[in-house]
């Protein structure tokens, strides 16, 4: 039978990569739901073309229009909201979710789904960031697989395939660099979302665009790491790769280093997570190392301070990389709509982590109240730096 596999944030850059790869592989896999957060054209589209089993649209206010545009579909079932998510996933005939949806918002979905025992394909960074200690402990008990989505997280996870409990010495995590990796700290003060969103490898959408060119978003992949592979941060080395070929590494006892290589494509990654242990064909193009050089530079964490701020959350640990990540939704956003400059990113998040209270609990509702509190108080900071 074919596996059913439920797409959270489908109309994403990794959403619409994912239905692709179902696509090309008809013959093993369906969908079996669909959401977006505010695309209903997309999402409609979408259902059309897969004729899933349900929609979500997280915006309770498009519901009625995501209605009247599959209307003529009655097989499929419209829902809305965000407690239609959470129960979504929770369906009998789904196999594995695909959590692709961006930001905090993924989190609840994402435990409902390991609490009814799914396989997490996993692409939302920010569920492990602000939850990870949580999200072991439920994956064990509910004995729910977690697989990386991730480019550098799953290159981790192939290279360890096969190593049983072979000693890990340091886990080399890539990084491009993002647009402005040659940039000075004075040039970096005018830079615009313009020039941010010029990302020179890799094809994202805007979020996760902007926090490549702070290096935020290889602050989160580092406490990713830490929770997906065991490893603590001071095992973890970020290596500037401005060509994204090499997409990880694995350095072991005896010194060997592993390292999975490819063209920077995110298909291949979704379809690993699909078929693990298995590999099956791909169209696309084929990596040739006669083409370009393999570059590795040290990162700068005085220039990209939010990647410095990052490990500064992982050594405090508790609700600090909650906090963390509540400030960089908001001041990414924020640089987004010209209300804070790409400099004052960095020092808006740092006050919030000094300012909001901190706490070593780990639960759900100690991260669901330090995530409301750190983004009132990121958005008044913002409102003072303007």
């Amino acid at each position: 039978m074919k596996k059913q596999i439920a797409i959270l944030g489908s109309t994403g850059s990794i959403g619409t990569q994912a239905l692709q790869v179902i696509k090309e592989h008809a013959d093993l896999y369906e969908v079996y739901c669909l959401t977006a957060n505010n695309r209903v054209k997309e999402l409609a589209a979408q259902a059309r073309q897969f004729n899933p089993a349900a929609v979500v649209i997280a915006n309770e206010e498009k519901y009625d229009e995501l209605k009247g545009l599959l209307a003529d579909l009655p097989d499929i079932k419209v829902y809305a909201g965000k407690k239609a998510l959470d129960e979504i996933v929770e369906a009998a005939p789904i196999d594995m979710v695909l959590t692709a949806m961006v930001g905090f918002a993924g989190l609840s979905p994402t435990i409902h789904a390991i609490k009814a025992h799914k396989k997490i394909c996993l692409a939302n960074k920010e569920t492990l960031v602000v939850a990870g200690e949580l999200i072991c402990r439920l994956a064990a008990e509910y004995h729910a697989p977690v697989i990386p989505v991730d480019s550098e997280h799953s290159a981790i996870f192939q290279c360890l395939a096969g190593e049983g409990g072979n000693t890990i010495e340091k886990l080399l995590l890539t990084a491009s660099g993002g647009p402005f990796r040659n940039f000075t700290k004075e040039q970096l003060a005018t830079v615009t979302k313009a020039d941010a969103l010029k990302h020179p490898t890799w094809n994202m959408g805007a979020k996760i665009t902007i926090d490549s060119a702070t290096m935020m978003n290889k602050g989160f992949e580092v406490i990713e790491a830490k929770w997906l592979f065991g490893v603590p941060a001071d095992r973890i080395q970020v290596l500037v790769h401005p060509q994204s070929i090499v997409h990880s590494a694995v350095q072991f006892g005896d010194g060997a280093v592993k390292a999975q290589l490819g063209v920077p494509d995110m298909r291949l990654p979704i379809q690993y997570a699909f078929t693990y242990p298995d590999r099956l064909h791909m169209n696309g193009e084929r990596l040739d190392l006669f083409r370009q050089p393999l570059e590795f530079f040290e990162p700068d964490m005085d220039k990209f301070r939010c990647l410095a701020l990052a490990f500064e959350s992982i050594r405090k640990g508790g609700n600090m990389p909650c906090i963390i990540n509540a400030a960089n939704e908001i001041v990414n956003r924020g640089f987004l709509e010209d209300r804070c400059s790409f400099l004052q990113m960095g020092d808006i998040i740092e006050k919030t982590m000094q300012r909001v209270a901190f706490s070593t609990n780990t639960d759900y509702d100690t991260y669901v109240a330090t995530d409301a509190e750190a983004r009132r108080v990121a958005e008044e900071l913002m409102k003072i730096k303007n």
